[in-house]
């Protein structure tokens, strides 16, 4: 039976970024195509449109938002709170891991995203950058399982090429 890894699917090509575009990587749409991907929107997953406001956390980073110290807000200049749409896309994501069970080998996340960001995410009320995790890279981290930046090229090839010779 395959490995498998779950993957934002904004970097598999579907237009499925805040601004209705996406991240497309290459690589990890060649893993598409061998079947090796399960991708993933937790935005979407949430019940967010595409396109949708951008978005920022707000009060630390997505450990925040899950122990309900942080907020994600529209950054749109109404600062709508989008927190439960997060976090229901968060678990939703959890569940299509939990599911994958002993076949899930990493899961591949957005870097920079309030929901996949991996090391860093925009601080909410700058453009710039910021150690923390978005929300459904801290509970997917928080459960246990294996969480990569889409910055981490040379492990991603690594694990793909693993996942292509078991």
């Amino acid at each position: 039976m395959s490995k498998l890894i779950l993957v934002s699917a904004c970097l598999v090509g579907f237009n499925c970024k805040y601004n209705g575009g996406n991240n497309r990587s290459e690589l990890i749409v060649e893993a598409f195509r061998r079947g090796f991907v399960v991708p993933v929107c937790p935005e979407q997953l949430g019940g967010l449109p595409t396109p949708r406001s951008p978005a920022k956390i707000k009060g630390g980073d997505g450990k925040d938002v899950l122990s309900g110290k942080g907020k994600v807000l529209t950054v749109d200049g109404s600062f709508k709170d989008v927190t439960e749409n997060f976090l229901r896309g968060a678990y939703e994501t959890l569940k299509a891991a939990e599911l994958l069970g002993d076949r899930l080998v990493a899961c591949i996340l957005k870097e920079k995203s309030p929901s996949c960001g991996v090391k860093k995410i925009y601080e909410f009320d700058t453009d710039n950058l910021k150690e923390g995790m978005g929300v459904t890279a801290a509970l997917l981290s928080e459960k246990g399982f294996k969480i990569i930046s889409s910055e981490d090229t040379e492990i991603i090839k690594k694990i793909l090429i693993r996942s292509l010779n078991e």
